[in-house]
């Protein structure tokens, strides 16, 4: 499979660290980036081709994946709108057009993309940085079946994959999982703050907050059984466990969690929108 991206953040390196030499040798990945030091770290790494502005090489990949930030996305692809009409024009193959940037509706994008129409919009999470990621995925009308597939081949790189059958879910997507790590991490920081307030160090409570939510996630992971089930075998009436979670229910976390989703779900539209006005 030959796979071009525009954009070498960490995100596009990540994927490119879980194809090359595992779903596609690295010859067969080309890189575009206006930033010559990230382009000879990927070259280093895993033998990627490269260049610092669109070329051929991107349009004759199979699949394109866009992975520049959202506020330059309209920028960044206009150069591809000649070669993909020169393309079809020619008879040749269509490629798949992969966009992981957050926001970016695939209407605006086919409409900066000249009407190109075989575009999956992906929402994927940090974690895929480390190869543990998830990523809700949405195909638009145009997409093949193959492409649906080789899409999901090159997401499951650096994590599980969730499709959608509904584009306007993708911002409960990018309300939940897109933007979950950061609550996870804020959580393990307030777990730390109270362990200082009583008494712990810092690295103490940063120890015990962070293995304590590796292994619960973990428990969950590869139970079968409800999480509310998981939540309750620790919780003993009357006990520690239970003062705790009292505590969380008057002083409203769990609606402070839900409405903060919701929050972010939101602005994920919101920001849809206004990227995507002429």
């Amino acid at each position: 499979m030959k796979i071009a991206f525009i954009g070498g953040g960490n995100m596009a390196a990540a994927l490119v660290a879980g194809l090359a030499g595992k779903v596609t040798p690295g010859a067969s990945i080309h890189v575009v980036d206006p930033n010559p030091a990230a382009l000879e770290a990927l070259h280093a790494g895993h033998g990627v081709t490269t260049a610092t502005s669109i070329d051929a090489a991107v349009t004759a990949a199979e699949v394109i994946v866009l992975a520049v930030k959202p506020q330059n996305m309209r920028e960044a692809v206009a150069p591809l709108v000649p070669l993909l009409a020169n393309a079809n024009s020619h008879g040749k193959h269509s490629p798949l057009v992969l966009s992981i940037a957050a926001g970016i509706r695939t209407a605006d994008l086919s409409r900066w993309l000249g009407g190109h129409d075989a575009i999956v919009r992906c929402m994927p999470n940090t974690p895929a940085l480390i190869g543990m990621g998830i990523t809700g995925v949405v195909a638009s009308a145009g997409v093949t079946a193959s492409q649906r597939q080789a899409a999901d081949q090159i997401l499951q790189a650096v994590g599980a994959t969730v499709w959608l059958d509904d584009e306007g879910k993708i911002d409960a997507v990018t309300g939940l999982s897109g933007s979950g790590p950061a609550y996870v991490f804020y959580f393990i920081e307030a777990m730390q703050q109270a362990a200082v307030e009583l008494g712990l160090t810092a690295e103490q409570g940063l120890a015990l907050a962070k293995a304590t939510f590796t292994g619960a996630a973990q428990l969950a992971a590869r139970s079968d059984e409800p999480v509310a089930l998981l939540r309750e075998r620790v919780t003993s009436k009357g006990g520690t466990t239970y003062a705790a979670l009292t505590s969380m229910e008057e002083t409203g976390v769990k609606a402070g969690i839900v409405a903060a989703v919701k929050a972010a779900a939101a602005r994920g539209r919101e920001l849809g929108e206004q990227m995507g006005r002429d």
